[in-house]
């Protein structure tokens, strides 16, 4: 992308909206990082229907502050508690909360917020970098080659089952069957509207979102409550040490950085590919650190270099995660999953039309990444003691203020009641897929890309004369399919190895 282009957006991106809504967006995700139990795609999925309220750029300048800032705020709470914000802040607990007690808690703040920043801004360098030619490569995709590129998004429902294969499955191909509900794409017809004129358009993506994610959350919270121990942990929240100083010194930080660069070009690797996110990032990239550095040791155990590889590789997947999305119309993780169903509802499709017609605005999506970043570490340094008061809020506070926005953004999509219902039945079934161990990863990219595979299946039929082959006689589909075989049949590999592994162990 040209360098005259994105001074361009950065330009056009100098309004005080702009500004105040992506603040306002990284204050919310910062509370939202911070609390346990929240996380940025629970914030990102809440929060995406207010944003159709506003111009689509205020709109995106909030989700983007919101995005970038819940990550790095998960650190908050694994810093000071132990306990991580977010899936991504696991490895954060490892040597955040050691720092912690030892009296380095404002420096282990620091390093999140900082090399956060670091590995954000690295990520987002390769997106601008890549992100074109990706997109002009795909110039050549037909409708077999977009409908092979979706059903290889789906075989990433493996991938989301965290181990539970046929539970996965199951609720994927549910996710299918929910993306037929309404017109069909090529007749026009209605298909199992059952009369009711709300379900003609289908499942909106966001009500579903909102209701797995966040009102499934918050009654499972309820359901597992136990008021005696809500009371102890609230206590052990009260900050009741010296926090010391925040910022590294410049020695400190020239020892760090080369390190971190490497881990940030990883971690925008790792955040490219399908469903591989921020918590899968942190621990290959602090493994691999732990075994290669001369602090290694140390590891674990409270070490500075330790939290700054988790801090690097948490947000370094966030430019991966959106070249895939901006790129191929594949979400590299949840939260662009979210993010490419806002892209939708505003009219655009991601792939090769967005670096075409939607040029501009996706240069201005970029920039808004870049500010975001900047913004977060300036709220972020400037908040890091105040914002570990966020931890002494009680969880039915939270409780309310999840529900409350859960209803009203399900309703302001498309002012319907039926979305509500929706967002509801889909918030038991929430419930249920976590009392029960099912992950509901699955039944969103079943829902998400199901519409986009029958749409380019039966559109290459048509155009093929109902010729099967046509699949197979284009290059690129071909390897796509090879690829989609090697995914479903790489798990199965794997496990007869295992098995083989597991007598010669004994």
């Amino acid at each position: 992308m040209s360098f005259e282009l994105l001074m361009s957006a950065f330009l056009d991106l100098l309004t005080p909206s702009v500004f105040l809504y992506m603040s306002i967006g990284i204050i919310l995700g910062t509370a939202i990082g911070a609390l346990p139990g929240l996380s940025a795609t629970m914030g990102v999925a809440l929060v995406t229907p207010i944003t159709f309220w506003l111009d689509k750029v205020d709109g995106f300048a909030m989700l983007m502050g919101l995005w970038n800032s819940a990550v790095f705020a998960g650190g908050i709470t694994a810093i000071l508690i132990n306990t991580p914000g977010t899936p991504a802040s696991i490895t954060q607990a490892w040597d955040g909360y050691p720092m912690y007690k030892r009296g380095e808690g404002g420096l282990a703040l620091g390093i999140n917020v900082i090399f956060s920043f670091v590995g954000g801004m690295i990520s987002i360098l390769l997106l601008i970098l890549l992100a074109q030619p990706i997109a002009d490569f795909t110039i050549k995709f037909g409708p077999a080659e977009y409908a092979l590129v979706a059903l290889f998004g789906m075989t990433m429902m493996i991938a989301v089952s965290n181990g539970k294969v046929v539970k996965g499955l199951m609720l994927g191909f549910l996710g299918l069957g929910l993306s037929t509900v309404g017109l069909d794409p090529v007749t026009g017809l209605k298909r199992f509207t059952f009369g009711n004129m709300g379900l003609q358009s289908g499942i909106a993506f966001i009500p579903v979102m909102i209701g797995l994610l966040g009102l499934g959350e918050v009654f499972y919270q309820m359901y597992d409550y136990n008021k005696k121990r809500a009371a102890e942990e609230l206590e052990a929240r009260k900050i009741n040490q010296s926090l010391g100083r925040v910022i590294p010194t410049g020695k400190e930080m020239k020892k760090w950085m080369p390190r971190n660069i490497i881990v940030g070009l990883a971690a925008t690797v790792i955040g490219a590919i399908p469903a591989a996110g921020g918590d899968i990032s942190a621990i290959i990239c602090w493994g691999n650190s732990k075994r290669f550095s001369k602090d290694g040791e140390n590891y674990g155990h409270g070490s500075a270099e330790g939290l700054s590889v988790s801090s690097t590789a948490n947000n370094g997947v966030i430019g991966g995660a959106m070249c895939t999305m901006l790129t191929l119309g594949i979400p590299g993780d949840a939260v662009t999953a979210v993010l490419l169903g806002s892209l939708m509802m505003y009219g655009m499709t991601p792939g090769h039309t967005m670096f075409t017609e939607q040029l501009d605005f996706t240069a201005q999506i970029m920039v808004l990444m870049v500010l975001a970043n900047i913004l977060f570490l300036i709220i972020g340094l400037a908040t890091a003691k105040i914002s570990a008061k966020l931890l002494n809020m009680s969880q039915p506070t939270v409780w309310a203020a999840v529900g409350v926005l859960c209803i009203v953004g399900s309703y302001c999509i498309s002012n319907s009641y039926m979305d509500v219902i929706i967002m509801f039945i889909m918030g038991i079934l929430g419930f249920f897929l976590k009392i029960y161990d099912f992950p509901s990863g699955p039944l969103v990219l079943g829902l998400l890309l199901g519409g986009m595979i029958e749409k380019n299946v039966r559109t290459a039929l048509i155009i093929s004369q109902g010729d099967w082959g046509y699949f197979v006689q284009r290059p690129i589909s071909l390897v796509l399919l090879i690829l989609i075989g090697a995914s479903f049949l790489f798990p199965v590999v794997q496990g007869i190895l295992k098995k083989k592994k597991a007598p010669a162990a004994e």
